[in-house]
């Protein structure tokens, strides 16, 4: 790495009203992290320094590459580089391009929750690569933070949003001070960091009937609490086949992250349904455009929002709807879900709306005086639970 600077000066704060706005190190010492392009403001840095940790720790965790893909300061998505399906390919739009590892993971990353994700932070734990960075292009994003950059790639990346796009490298050897200080309304906070191993061996006590969790769901379990690690609290996360699918983040009550994140899940496996995927597009129709109608689509207002001489802006012929029924009857076959949780489940109207959405793996704390409804509402329905033991609040 090249030398760091000490400080960097940013533009304004959370908002333009609020200055001065800078980052440093308060022991005077050099940023772990270079601008190689743009300008990143303060809450990119934000979302920077917190999604770099989550896919630092994927990596750690599980040997294989991982991305992020972060909107005011929690995950849209999160995964890791595990190739994708034909169908997985078509509703993230990536079946005509080559996908490296990390590529995989940043399209997995990006293509879970695609409204949310647009004008995405995007953290790589592996170097990009020109792969992910042609992938990258032709998204709305507003920066990038990894490791490293191939020649290409930080080519192909200087050359979106005419030339002013953020491109960060930041130091993978760099470790934070093990005490982290935050200023609220002029008082200063102070806390050891959260500094939290989180791996297999947070599931080993399974408390339902069933026991069984196969090393696959193991693994979307780690996904899932690591999000949670870096999700504003209080949260709830859904994974499957490598890669979140749901997030339910900054709510007040645990039953509404629970129903959050598993409207997500539910509005990404309905992506897949054969009817949507074979929408009557216009050619004409961009990306996010489509993003936004396969919503309205889904949605059970669509004959209202998509009436006559509306839906003709984007499909050559009107798609009937999808009912009720026939939505209900595809969610029925998903299944194999993974949920993680940062703090207990309170009643088991959350396993009740989890089960709606095809979990079968939860890893929760534990320590709630309902924790035998919870454990019974998990044996109704033939799920594992494991208690980890350790809150993951994120504030």
């Amino acid at each position: 790495m090249v030398s760091m600077a000490k400080e960097l000066m940013l533009k304004y704060g959370c908002n333009p009203n609020q200055k001065p706005s800078r980052i440093f190190m308060q022991d005077g010492g050099e940023l772990p992290i270079e601008v190689l392009n743009g300008r990143p403001g303060y809450i990119n840095f934000l979302d920077a320094f917190n999604s770099w940790q989550l896919v630092k720790e994927l990596k750690a965790a599980t040997g294989l590459p991982a991305a992020a893909s972060f909107k005011h300061v929690s995950p849209a998505g999160a995964a890791l580089g595990i190739p994708l399906s034909d169908v997985l390919k078509k509703i993230y739009f990536v079946e005509d391009l080559a996908l490296s590892p990390i590529a995989c993971a940043y399209a997995r990353a990006r293509g879970a929750d695609r409204m949310s994700s647009y004008g995405d932070w995007v953290a790589l734990s592996d170097e990009c690569d020109k792969e992910t960075a042609t992938l990258l292009a032709r998204e709305v994003s507003d920066g990038i933070i990894a490791p490293g950059y191939t020649d290409e790639a930080l080519q192909i990346l200087k050359g979106k949003r005419k030339g002013t796009y953020n491109i960060v490298r930041i130091d993978p050897d760099y470790t934070p001070a093990p005490v982290e200080h935050k200023d609220v309304f002029g008082v200063t906070f102070e806390q050891g960091r959260n500094d939290l191993t989180i791996d297999n061996r947070m599931l080993e006590n399974v408390v339902t009937a069933c026991r069984t969790i196969p090393d696959a769901a193991k693994q979307d379990l780690v996904l899932s609490l690591i999000t949670l690690k870096y999700t504003q609290s209080n949260s709830v996360c859904y994974a499957k086949g490598g890669q979140v699918i749901g997030v339910g983040a900054g709510q007040q009550s645990r039953i509404h992250c629970t129903r959050l994140a598993g409207n997500k899940a539910d509005i990404w496996y309905l992506r897949q349904h054969p009817r949507v995927l074979s929408l009557p597009f216009r050619a004409d129709i961009r990306r996010p455009d489509r993003d936004n109608t396969i919503d309205v689509y889904i949605s059970d207002d669509y004959m209202d929002v998509l009436a006559d001489g509306v839906w003709e802006q984007f499909f050559t012929v009107k798609p009937e709807p999808l009912t009720i029924e026939e939505k209900r009857e595809w969610l029925d076959t998903l299944t194999g879900v993974a949920l993680g949780s940062d703090a207990f489940f309170p009643f088991g109207d959350n396993i009740e709306r989890a089960h709606r959405s095809g979990v079968c793996y939860i890893a929760e704390p534990g320590g709630s005086i309902r924790d035998d409804n919870v454990i019974d509402t998990c044996n109704k329905y033939g799920m594992a639970m494991a208690f980890t033991g350790i809150r993951l609040f994120h504030h």
